[in-house]
């Protein structure tokens, strides 16, 4: 017979809930901490954008490989043991990406980042779902989604700041140690499985359910907007840094990275959106706060600064929205095995994250911000033409007393 589930209120629910939110913040912050470096990358390293763009393209196409494999390694090896094997390698490794002597070890090792990186959030949301009551599960998960979203954007901040007066190595160095002391707080807070029971599938169920979801009418193009989404929003804050700290507009690096601060809109949105979707349906709701993205991108055309920040601060806003519609799409529609279907729709959103992040570079090159602007309307208007398409997909259970969707 299997131990009681954790209820919200109990101590083992609150050491869950500190171990996770040192999860989500370390993981993302090491994770997207480079984002705002590229352009120190590529004046040190005698770099293109593009190729600078890699230091970040190549850590999330790793992380997006490695959240298929991790899922199947934690029905062997257990929850707890991989998320911290996972954030003690992170930690360990950006700490030596600060002493690195040229970029193809920079690259190597942001490499291995990424795909260790994956152990955690491929494992997180397995963990909690077997652990905790179904009463108290949405705040934990609240939690750590709070978390991983805080962490992304404090991880550009700091890294900025600390470049900005410092060097990156250092900023790196910093943000490594942290990265270690929250291994240690996550691996002494989390109370070990008590619910876990080895699966059985392994590689082979792997691919048969890749089948399964293949097979589906929606599930696709979910995962196909899914990359489009994740590699415009990319894309933009990839590149938004390069024409600021340029003549344009002579910014300092510390004050680049500060426009991650609108990424708290982000955490506001995804709720607002998740609440509107639940009530006008998702279908109904989804083209319209990518409608919201297209707005954000032409505003960052124009010459002045704050119509840029504006800009930007609405595409933020309307990806946020659009990516708490489609993927909460994924989990009322995906059948068994249903965490599968939500690690492809994180597969293909860390891989569009890549390559469309690495291909904008090129854009950047030949065409200024005017060329990245007119790629990342075209995929969006391929994201709402998707979007429109769903529109018409069949519900899978037309007597659901919500809406369809």
């Amino acid at each position: 017979m299997s131990p009681p589930a954790i209820t919200a209120g109990s101590t083992d629910f609150k050491r869950i809930n500190r171990a996770m939110a040192f999860g989500g913040f370390s993981t993302f912050a090491l994770l997207y901490s480079v984002q705002p470096l590229m352009p120190l990358l590529a004046r040190d390293f005698a770099l293109t954008p593009a190729q600078s763009s890699l230091a970040l393209s190549i850590s999330t196409a790793a992380l997006a490989i490695s959240l298929l494999l991790s899922s199947v390694l934690s029905e062997r090896f257990g929850r707890k043991p991989l998320m911290a094997a996972s954030m003690l390698s992170g930690g360990l490794l950006t700490l030596l990406a600060a002493f690195t002597r040229d970029y193809t070890q920079l690259l190597v090792l942001r490499a291995l980042l990424g795909f260790m990186l994956g152990g955690l959030p491929a494992v997180a949301m397995a963990y909690l779902s077997e652990e905790i009551e179904g009463g108290s599960l949405g705040l934990s998960m609240g939690m750590y989604i709070s978390g991983s979203a805080f962490g992304g954007m404090t991880g550009r901040v700091l890294a900025s700041v600390i470049s900005d007066f410092y060097s990156w190595r250092m900023a790196l160095g910093l943000l490594g140690a942290a990265g270690l002391y929250a291994a240690w707080e996550f691996w002494r807070s989390l109370p070990s499985s008590k619910r876990f029971r080895p699966g059985k599938g392994g590689f082979a169920g792997l691919v048969d359910g890749m089948r399964k979801h293949a097979r589906d009418a929606g599930l696709p193009w979910l995962f196909v907007l899914s990359f489009l989404l994740m590699g415009s929003f990319v894309s933009l804050y990839n590149y938004i840094g390069y024409r600021l700290l340029g003549p344009e507009f002579s910014l300092r690096q510390s004050a680049v990275g500060a426009l991650s601060v609108l990424y708290l809109l982000g955490i506001f949105s995804s709720v607002w959106a998740g609440k509107l979707a639940d009530r006008l349906g998702r279908r109904n709701v989804l083209w319209l706060v990518m409608s919201l993205m297209s707005v954000g991108l032409l505003l960052t055309l124009l010459g002045n600064l704050a119509a840029v920040v504006v800009g930007v601060g609405i595409y933020t806003f309307g990806f946020f929205a659009s990516h708490s519609v489609a993927s909460s799409w994924v989990g009322r529609r995906a059948r068994p095995p249903q965490a599968l279907a939500s690690a492809l729709y994180l597969f293909f959103y860390y891989l569009g994250s890549s390559v469309v992040g690495w291909v904008a570079g090129y854009v950047w090159e030949h065409g200024g911000w005017s060329g990245v602007v007119a790629l990342l309307g075209a995929i969006l208007v391929a994201a709402m033409l998707i979007a429109l398409r769903l529109r018409g997909l069949a519900p899978l259970d037309s007597t659901s007393p919500t809406p369809p969707g």
